[in-house]
Formats: C-alpha cells, sequence, structure tokens
C-alpha cells in the first residue's frame, strides 16, 4: 500500500507538529494518544475516527511503546518511511535528551542527603502511580472469568517463581491464539496492497539496521559488557508487550539480580525521573544503560551505552511499523489475533500486580529479605522498619493521583519538596 499524503499540508507542516506532540507528550500512553487524537484527528484532520482508531488496535498488538508507534504509523501514511522516521525520532528525542541530563545530574547529586530525601518522596508517588496503572489496566482487561485465572497465574509464575518475562507472554499468547474465535472477524476488510517480496525486502532491512550493531558490538569488545547490553535490550524490545509497567518487573529482575548493572533504589529512581519527562516511560531503558555504563566507566561509558540502548529499544519500533502497516485493516479482522492479544493484556494485569507489590515492599519498608523454598521465593518485610514518612507521602499521593487526578510531574514535585522539607525540620523521621 502506498503512504497516502494529507491535504493542505507538507512535510515541513508535519514534522513541526510531530516536534510538538514530542514535547508535550507527557503523562505515559493514555495522555499521550488522547494528545494525539486531538491534534492529529480533530485539529488537522490527517486521519479520521476509523483510521485512527484502526491503527491504535494495530500498534496495540505490537511490542514496544504503543503511542510512539502510532505516532511512527501516521508519519509513514503521510510521507512513508522518511515521515515515520521524522515522527517516531521527534517522539522519543526530546524525554531522551532530558533523561540523558537527569542521569547526568543523578550521579552527580544523588549521594546528597537533600536529593535522597527528594527521591523518597518521589518513591512514593511512584508506588500509587503504579498503582494507578494496575487499576485502569485491570478494569479493561478483565472482562472474563479466564483473564482473571490468566493475570492470577502470571502474578504468581513471575513473583513467586520468578519466570522469565518472555516466557509468561509466549504461554499466554498461545492459549489466547488457540481458544476458539467467538467471531469471524471483519469479512469487509481489504487486502493489503503490497506483495510478500516487498514486505520481505523491508523485513531484511530494518532486522540488519536493528541487529548489524549487535554483532559489531561484540566484536569490538570482545562479547563484554557493551554486547550483553545490547543483547539484552534488544531481547527486552521483542517482549515489551503491555506497556513500560508490564516490562519493569521482568527488566528490574534481570538488571538488579543477574546482572548485577543497578540497584534496587536506582531502578525505582530511574523511574521517577522518566515519570516526570516527556516521550514513552519505556525511555527508563535509557536511565539503566547510562547508570550501567557509568559505574564501569564513567561518562564516557555512560553515553555509549546509552545511545546502545536506545536503538536496541526503538529501532524495532520501526521495524514493525513499516513491515506491518500495509496489513492493518487484515490484521484487525483476525479474531484469533484478537484473542492472544486479549491473553496477552490480562497477563499484563498480574505482571503489574507484581511490580507494585516488589516496589510497595522497597519503598515502604527499610528491611526486607527473600526467603527461598524450592522453586518458590517469598519477600518478607521487617514491619517494624516500615518508614512512616513514606507511607504518608503515598496516601497523599494517592488522593492527589487517584482522587483529585492532579497531573502527575505536580504531585512529583510536591511529594519531593514535602520530604526534604520533613528531612530538614524532622531529620530523624527521614
Amino acid at each position: 500500500m502506498e503512504p497516502q499524503h494529507a491535504p493542505a499540508s507538507n512535510l515541513r507542516e508535519a514534522t513541526k507538529t510531530f516536534l510538538k506532540v514530542g514535547l508535550l507528550s507527557f503523562g505515559g500512553p493514555v495522555a499521550q494518544i488522547a494528545l494525539m487524537h486531538q491534534i492529529f484527528v480533530e485539529e488537522k484532520k490527517w486521519l479520521d475516527e476509523k483510521q485512527y482508531l484502526s491503527a491504535l488496535n494495530f500498534c496495540m498488538l505490537l511490542p514496544g511503546p504503543e503511542a510512539m508507534q502510532l505516532s511512527t504509523y501516521i508519519g509513514w501514511r503521510m510521507y512513508g518511511v522518511m515521515g515515520g522516521l521524522i515522527a517516531g525520532l521527534l517522539f522519543v528525542l526530546p524525554g531522551a535528551g532530558v533523561i540523558f541530563i537527569l542521569a547526568l545530574l543523578y550521579t552527580e547529586f544523588s549521594t546528597m542527603s537533600w536529593m535522597g530525601s527528594a527521591f523518597i518522596g518521589i518513591k512514593a508517588t511512584v508506588l500509587i502511580i503504579v498503582v494507578g496503572a494496575l487499576m485502569r489496566v485491570s478494569k479493561k482487561a478483565l472482562e472474563r472469568k479466564s483473564h482473571w485465572i490468566i493475570a492470577g497465574f502470571a502474578f504468581i509464575g513471575i513473583f513467586i517463581f520468578e519466570l522469565p518475562y518472555p516466557l509468561i507472554i509466549a504461554v499466554a499468547a498461545l492459549i489466547g491464539f488457540s481458544k476458539k474465535a467467538g467471531d469471524q472477524g471483519n469479512p469487509n476488510f481489504q487486502m493489503p496492497q503490497t506483495s510478500w517480496r516487498q514486505s520481505l525486502k523491508t523485513l531484511c532491512l530494518w532486522l540488519a539496521i536493528w541487529l548489524t550493531p549487535l554483532l559489531l558490538i561484540g566484536l569490538a569488545t570482545g562479547w563484554g559488557f557493551l554486547y550483553e547490553l545490547a543483547l539484552f535490550f534488544s531481547k527486552l524490545a521483542t517482549v515489551t508487550f503491555g506497556g513500560a509497567y508490564a516490562v519493569l518487573a521482568y527488566m528490574s529482575q534481570e538488571v538488579v539480580f543477574d546482572f548485577g548493572w543497578l540497584t534496587t533504589a536506582q531502578m525505582m529512581d530511574g523511574l521517577g525521573l522518566a515519570e516526570t519527562t516527556p516521550g514513552p516511560l519505556i525511555l527508563i531503558t535509557e536511565f539503566v544503560g547510562f547508570i550501567a555504563g557509568f559505574e564501569r566507566g564513567g561518562i564516557m561509558l555512560a553515553a555509549i551505552a546509552t545511545i546502545i540502548v536506545l536503538w536496541m529499544t526503538f529501532a524495532p519500533c520501526f521495524l514493525w511499523i513499516f513491515v506491518g502497516a500495509p496489513y492493518i485493516e487484515w490484521i484487525s479482522a483476525q479474531p484469533r489475533l484478537k484473542n492472544a492479544l486479549s491473553a496477552i493484556t490480562a497477563t499484563v494485569v498480574g505482571v503489574i500486580l507484581s511490580l507494585s507489590i516488589w516496589f510497595a515492599l522497597h519503598v515502604l519498608f527499610q528491611d526486607i529479605h527473600k526467603t527461598t523454598f524450592g522453586p518458590l521465593h517469598i519477600w518478607i518485610p521487617n514491619l517494624h522498619s516500615a518508614n512512616l514518612v513514606v507511607l504518608a507521602l503515598a496516601g497523599i499521593s494517592y488522593i492527589l493521583l487517584i482522587i483529585r487526578h492532579i497531573h502527575i510531574i505536580y504531585v512529583l514535585i510536591f511529594c519531593a519538596l514535602a520530604a526534604i522539607g520533613i528531612e530538614f525540620l524532622m531529620p530523624s523521621l527521614t
């Protein structure tokens, strides 16, 4: 299918619009999708409602940040590969630049007492942000009894048995796909106007763009730290269904406990910083790469690691869009694929619940330990080590975010300043 140029627009105008979206895309995928609907459908009228929803449904089938991929698709639809590249890059780069600066400041000032206090407030807010995400996703995802069962098994699998997140996603997708379709899909969809040869060429080209650097990094570094970093995030890019909150549990397990690149506290700090920036929340991967590189070789290795992580995280997003975009209507008409997506989404609820409990234990208690019984792993907190300041700030964050619907950034700033004030006035509490 040839890209469709929107009337009364040109590439320069489109570029300015995509940059505007990239600069204003705060608040996670829900807010970002609403912002793009307002700009692209209501204001610019570059897509109609049906086209926008079909593209959104397609992007939700894919691994990776659906909002960034939706923007990439819109750019592709208007101006081909160049338009897709511009739209996707401008959605990511503003936030990536901010994360780089924040990570650099973090390495310089995180040991100062006032900064540590600020992150106490940020962690309390992040805990409620994750709980809010769990509430939103569960309302949409757990429509049937089978979805509740899948979510329960996903939680047990990742939190208690510590099964790999990719395995859990694969099993859920197979269960959903194998389920008999309740309907026969849409019989009136249009067949894609492209050949399988063209699709294969596009696939091979973007696979080479994505993975050739992985091989070169391995050869150049003797298959050392940078290669391990690139390999891990290239694998992560293929299983990021359900957004950053879902994959955080898996990523934390790997980078904290298996690789030892970051501490638990640094992971939670990184999520707090990522919440304050525009762009996809999965940019927390950039923070992980920066800190991992900085700990091993200072600012230069941190910068190299950052570039590698960004490449491995976002290059496949362009692959999914450029290969799959001509097939949007065909994919949307397949009921078994919808069943697979529903099962994956139910799994995401269990995984985010795991992340919520994991965050709560590490934020609310200063002393926790993990007990192992064969294949079972149980986190047990010391109740006497509960941090009352964090508990109070988490309660305030719940009221402001969940009940009053105050913007995330304002709540993060308020709780950070409140924690600094408490540390100054009552240092014994923090």
